[in-house]
């Protein structure tokens, strides 16, 4: 009737009349995330939730006993075990000597070939195939080169008069080595990233600061490195994580040695699950791992927050 106020009735679908229109969207939505979002409940967090539960038991793979012992297994890595600090030693060696060199040569990299000349696409390719590379392959051929008189390394070195040492066999010479590698393998990613960051700057910026007589080097300092800021950050992370988490190199190169002296945290997890059989103490272990990189990656991110 007129003059009565129009009554409006939420949308409903016909299939299903009880349903509203905002409830179906909702609906709709979950459905479309649901493989994703199953997909991170079986393969992330229970696995998560399972191996901290494996960390709080004393079970053994081989003979499948298993005993709580709650956190008898965090107190004998963190207290008892002297060969646990050792490890972490290594990994942190490990990750000081990979990141930092990795960033600066992948940022030389970028810095060399981020601007179009002859042959650009051909350098790009050639740093960045060691990442494609199966990384099995990459370590195998790397052993070959650093063996001792016969590797193709020393060879070269003792053609200009070098005596190189028994660079995989002498426990000063092995972390370096194989810091060195995996280096080479995995810098042509990051240094593609910082490409794109590079390209991604304006060029007015570079030619405003050349009409007011800054310097190159200047130029880097004030203008493009601040820019580069969250790139920076994101591989900064990122490279750290995969320095932790290195085990390939370390197995395929060394088994941990000469001398315990590249036995990181990663595969002497790997050797206390599949060696030893010590599931539950390798599950405490990999939380313990779990937990250092998620505080270095916390300040990290901190730090980065704060220089801005």
């Amino acid at each position: 009737m007129a003059g009565k106020p129009a009554i409006r009735v939420a949308a409903r679908d016909e299939g299903a009349p009880w349903l509203t229109l905002k409830m179906r969207e909702a609906m709709e939505a979950w459905l479309f995330i649901s493989p994703t979002l199953a997909g991170f409940l079986i393969f992330f967090v229970g696995p998560l939730v399972a191996v901290v539960w494996y960390s709080l038991n004393e079970w053994n793979l081989l003979t499948q006993q298993s005993t709580y012992v709650g956190l008898a297994n965090y107190a004998d890595a963190l207290t008892v075990n002297p060969d646990f600090w050792h490890v972490v030693r290594n990994s942190v060696i490990f990750a000081i000597g990979l990141v930092p060199m990795n960033m600066a040569l992948a940022l030389a990299l970028a810095m060399a070939l981020s601007r179009r000349f002859a042959g650009v696409v051909f350098f790009r390719t050639v740093f960045f195939a060691p990442v494609v590379t199966s990384a099995v392959a990459w370590a195998i051929v790397w052993k070959f080169l650093l063996q001792g008189e016969a590797g193709f390394v020393n060879q070269m070195l003792a053609g200009i008069g070098i005596d190189g040492p028994n660079w995989l066999r002498e426990p000063d010479w092995a972390m370096a080595a194989v810091i060195v590698t995996r280096v080479i393998k995995m810098v042509g990613l990051n240094m593609i990233l910082y490409i794109a960051a590079l390209q991604a700057i304006p060029r007015d910026y570079e030619a405003a600061a050349r009409l007011e007589g800054a310097s190159s080097w200047q130029i880097f300092r004030w203008i493009v490195w601040p820019l580069l800021g969250p790139t920076t950050l994101v591989i900064m992370v990122v490279t750290t994580i995969g320095s932790f988490k290195v085990f390939d190199h370390i197995y395929l190169m060394t088994e941990g040695g000469p001398e315990n002296g590249t036995l990181v945290l990663a595969f002497y997890i790997y050797q206390q699950a599949f060696e030893f059989f010590e599931t539950g103490y390798a599950s405490a272990l990999a939380m313990i791992m779990f937990v250092i990189v998620m505080v270095l990656t916390v300040v990290q991110l901190f730090l980065r927050r704060r220089d801005t």
